[in-house]
Parts: C-alpha cells; structure tokens; sequence
C-alpha cells in the first residue's frame, strides 16, 4: 500500500515553492459558502502564515466576509472591533491581543497573526458597513467572561433583561470560575445553573431585534448567551462523558456559525481556522467509532458537499509551541520525524518538498485508504508521539491537504495569562 500511495502522491502532488502557489487552491473554490482550513498543531508558525495569505485571496478574489476561529467569543470580539474601526483607543493589533489573556494564550497572542489583524483594518477602512470582514470567536471555553460582556452591556442598555443576567452570574459565584469544580458539582450533587442560562438565552433570543445598532450588539448579546448555555452543559457533560462533551462543543461550534449567518441574512461566506481535528470530517476517522461528530462533519451534512472546501494541513518533522501539561507554561519543543507508515511519513517519501494535494473524482479514490494522520494538541509530548495519530481515510476528510516537510514554532506574545 505504502508504495501505491507515494506514487499517487508523486502524480498529483503540486509543488508549493512560495505563496503563490496558493493559486492551485484558489482556482479550486467556487460558490462555496464555506472554506475550512486545518493545522495539525495550534502552536506551528507556517500554518498560521499560508492561512493569512489564503484567507487574504478568499477576501479579495472570493468576496469572504468573515473569519471564524477556535478562540473565545469575547476576545476576538476586541478584535473584530478594532479591524471595523469601533474600537478607537487601541493603538496597534499587538494591544488588541492582550485581550487572549486564558490559556493557552498564544493560539492567538502571537506575531505571526499580527499582519493579518493590520491588513484587516486596513481592508475594512475602504468598504461600506455591510462588507467589512469580521472576526469571530466560535469556541465554548469563555462561560465566564461571556456572562460579563452580559452583564456590562444589559447594565449599559438599561435592559428588562439584567435580572435573568444576574440570576445566571449570582448561580456561578461560589464555584469562582473554576469549570471543574462546576462541573462535579453538577454532574454529581445537582447543583447545577441550567435552568438560569437556559432562561438568559430565551429571554435574550425572543427580544434580540431591540439590540440591534452599527456594532452588532445584538449579534454579541446572542452569542455570548448561547455560549453560556452551551458552556453550562459542556463543562456538566465533561465530567462524566468526554465524548459527548466533545461533541456539545462542536455542534456549538456550529451553532454559532448559524447565528452569524443568519445576522448577516444568509448572505455572509465564512474561512473557518481550526485544528485539523475539528474541520477534518469525522466520518472519515476512528471518531465516527466512538460517536464522535465535528465541525467538518455537520457543516457537510448541513450545507452539502459542494458549498464547503476543507483543506487539511500537516508537516513531517520540526519544533512546535505547546504545552506539556493542561495550564502549564508553554515552552518550544521538537517535533519528530513523522511515525513510520503515517500520511506525513509518505508524503515525505514522496519527495522532502513542500506540496499541495486537491483531491478530484479521478483521484480521491487512491487516497481512501486508512492512514495514520498526526494530530498535535495545546498538550504534547514527543516521547509519547506513537499517541498522535488519527486513523484517517485522508481523501475522505479533507478536499486538499497542505504539507510543510519542515515546521518551525509559533512565536508567542507575552501576555499575562488568567
């Protein structure tokens, strides 16, 4: 099998010697509603530099009008303010990104994303209000900070809507923003918040046309009590089914993705950033085994084939920022030579340049069979690498695939993390 498929990769693989390149990829994408685009670790420099440089030509030649990333609500919201021009005392994106103060910081307080948030704001300040790009967080984590940008702008707004607010916050005080100790407390002694951010949601999602205005507060309101309620359940969930509680975060994930484009009227088109474990299709994994949905997954079977792209990325060796255990300090690592027989393995067998696979009806089939595909977390450990790897059908997962053969580290901003 090993040597079909490096000839396969031989065949179709096209050379990426510099980002213009890209234009194998560009060429690809149509009317899709959708473009997914993967990493195979949150802490790889070049996975983040071609993201921005595609995400630029999907804006310009495309007509893309929002990013979404696996980040919290809130903190991109600064970031969204600041490239539509509402934020007016921020100097630089460098102080925007101060607001990515929850671990793990540096996905993204990082240099590497700074180009992309300058040309943002610079690209919006020449568009009328309706085709600014904006910048979302999608994830689930900031249960929290979500139920403070609640708070502040429902007292703001003098809103009837301030007393379910404090209901919710009042019932999450004594667990002091520990998710954990929330988590048991819920799952195992029914001292749970549900009832309360589940009524936050209704209360806000029935009157959310009175939000409305220039800076989508009624947009942020909604989402940030959708995530509240998601949050709720996922970090009750966690505690007792891991893959459930995977699948609760994705299908908010999702969620979220639906009131945005349901803000914007259906007529917005999004670039989704996340980790290749999130867009790649679960179906086409041993996910699928265990339960286990994602993003790539349900946007396919909610959009159809057709109106989504999901492009896969990953590297053969090199250093990597993350972790070595939950919360700790982040620190440079190495990233070994890919395991014997993985994708990565091949790929590199198939020649030690950098590459660009799209996957077409005449040869999705060659590339179908069951591989080992690395996966990086926040969380890594190069002596356990043989842990790393997804069984993947990869033509099945994704519609291209990004091989870097050598990665370098992400380089993190130093914030002071919370």
């Amino acid at each position: 099998m090993d040597e079909k498929l490096i000839q396969a990769i031989q065949e179709y693989a096209k050379p990426f010697d510099d980002l213009r390149d890209l234009n194998v990829l560009i060429k690809r994408i149509h009317k899709e509603k959708y473009v997914l685009l993967g990493e195979s670790s949150h802490g790889t420099s070049e996975y983040y530099q071609i993201r921005a440089e595609l995400t630029k030509r999907l804006i310009v030649d495309k007509g893309f009008t929002f990013i979404a990333v696996e980040g919290d609500w809130p903190a991109c919201q600064r970031v969204n303010e600041y490239i539509k021009g509402w934020d007016r005392k921020s100097a630089n994106a460098r102080e925007v990104l101060k607001a990515f103060n929850r671990w793990p910081t540096w996905m993204w307080a990082n240099e590497e994303i700074i180009d992309l948030i300058e040309w943002l704001k610079e690209y919006n300040q020449n568009q009328p209000r309706e085709k600014k790009v904006g910048f979302y967080g999608i994830d689930i984590y900031s249960l929290w900070e979500s139920l403070d940008e609640i708070i502040k702008y429902l007292e703001e707004t003098n809103s009837p809507d301030i007393e379910a607010a404090r209901e919710a916050i009042a019932c999450f005080e004594p667990f002091h923003r520990q998710a954990e100790k929330y988590g048991v407390s819920a799952a195992f002694y029914g001292e749970d918040c549900h009832d309360e951010v589940v009524k936050l949601l209704t209360d806000v999602s029935l009157k959310r046309n009175i939000y409305l205005d220039n800076e989508e507060s009624g947009l942020n309101l909604e989402v940030n009590a959708l995530i509240a309620a998601n949050a709720e359940n996922y970090y009750r969930t966690m505690i007792v089914n891991d893959a459930e509680s995977w699948n609760i975060r994705d299908r908010h994930m999702v969620e979220v993705l639906n009131r945005i484009m349901s803000f914007f009227s259906n007529q917005a088109k999004g670039i989704i950033w996340e980790h290749n474990t999130h867009v790649g299709d679960a179906r086409a994994t041993d996910m699928a085994n265990e339960g286990i949905v994602n993003v790539g997954q349900l946007l396919r079977e909610q959009e159809g084939n057709e109106n989504l792209t999901i492009i896969g990325f990953g590297t053969h060796r090199g250093s990597v920022i993350a972790a070595d255990s939950w919360g700790n300090n982040f620190k440079q690592m190495m990233t070994p030579p890919a395991q014997a027989g993985s994708w990565e393995d091949l790929m590199h067998k198939a020649g030690s340049k950098d590459k660009i696979l799209i996957f077409t009806d005449e040869n999705r089939v060659m590339f179908n069979e069951t591989i080992g595909h690395r996966a990086i977390g926040v969380v890594y450990s190069p002596m356990y690498e043989h842990g790393n790897y997804v069984p993947s059908r990869i033509s099945e997962r994704y519609d291209a695939f990004v091989y870097i053969n050598n990665t370098n580290a992400l380089n993190p901003l130093k914030v002071v993390k919370i």
